[in-house]
């Protein structure tokens, strides 16, 4: 089949989380994320799904959550996506490095492939990372404690720790990722697609990480941007690198396909419609719990079995 896809980069990250309470705190009030849906898992109905991003809840931007109450920890290793970077405005890099120190979170700065980078972990030990970009997108802010001009503006990246990483780079390549940089010292090879947030991915292959275990503090999945039209065509082209994609899945904001790659790293391929918005307003995303059509007969059980969720709306510092 001649390649004709390609993705402009990551669509949502999923983790699993603990305490929903502190995962919700930690994403608002710290990194200034806009609760934007507020839903539970669609294969567990019993845990919340909860999806922080910018103020539109723009494709590019949505980190989600499934937080397990009393969740033992994972450990963040190969066969994951180990670590999620976000973008900012070059100039606003210092900003986040003193915000996170002054609010108690261990920051390390630093520089790679020319980008200034602050690395830090939520409160379930997820890495994560700022990375400062001159080309940051202007974005959509919600308002908040962060001031717009310093806002995260999406992802800026994942890092996918692989013991044995051909299979995966293969994919990624058909994908249209092309590898634009390397550090042989740290194990780490750059790739990037033909987008403007969440287009890197590192493929990262040291030999002393050990294998991940999931858990609290574990990525679940990466979610990459594709268009309806095109959903069995990428079906197509997971089978032609021998993996077993699912049927396309109506997730009700958006429709999916995953496929669990040789690298151990669960892809999932989601379709930009029909947003977030397609079953509350814009200005009340979030607010309520939502649910997709085929559980809403059992809105009083799930309610009545999800612990209680502390969503005071954040504000301005």
């Amino acid at each position: 089949m001649t390649q004709t896809l390609g993705t402009p980069g990551i669509h949502h990250v999923t983790a699993i989380a603990g305490d929903p309470n502190a995962n919700h705190a930690f994403y608002t009030e710290t990194l200034g994320l806009r609760l934007v849906k507020r839903s539970v898992n669609q294969d567990d109905a019993g845990v919340y799904h909860l999806f922080y991003a910018d103020d539109a809840g723009s494709p590019g931007t949505s980190m989600t959550f499934f937080p397990y109450v009393g969740a033992r920890s994972g450990r963040v290793g190969t066969g994951q996506a180990s670590t999620v970077s976000f973008t900012v405005p070059a100039a606003s890099v210092d900003y986040w490095a003193e915000r996170l120190a002054g609010r108690g979170v261990d920051v390390e700065t630093g520089e790679r492939f020319g980008d200034a980078v602050v690395a830090f972990a939520d409160p379930d030990g997820l890495p994560l990372e700022i990375v400062g970009r001159e080309d940051a997108p202007a974005g959509d802010p919600p308002a908040g404690p962060v001031p717009a001009e310093h806002a995260i503006r999406g992802f800026f990246s994942v890092d996918l720790s692989l013991s044995d990483a051909d299979a995966t780079i293969d994919l990624l390549e058909a994908m249209g990722y092309e590898q634009t940089d390397g550090d042989e010292a740290s194990h780490r090879r750059r790739f990037e697609a033909d987008g403007d947030r969440g287009f890197v991915v590192d493929v990262v292959t040291d030999p002393a990480t050990a294998q991940g275990t999931p858990g609290a503090g574990t990525v679940h999945h990466v979610a990459y941007r594709v268009t309806d039209e095109e959903q069995e065509e990428w079906r197509g082209l997971l089978r032609e690198h021998g993996l077993s994609p699912s049927e396309v899945i109506d997730r009700k904001w958006f429709r999916s396909v995953y496929a669990r790659t040789r690298g151990g790293v669960l892809f999932e391929f989601a379709t930009a419609e029909p947003g977030y918005d397609v079953d509350e307003p814009r200005s009340s995303l979030g607010e309520r719990l939502v649910l997709p059509d085929w559980l809403e007969g059992r809105r009083e059980e799930i309610e009545a079995g999800l612990p209680e969720l502390e969503t005071g709306a954040p504000t301005p510092e």
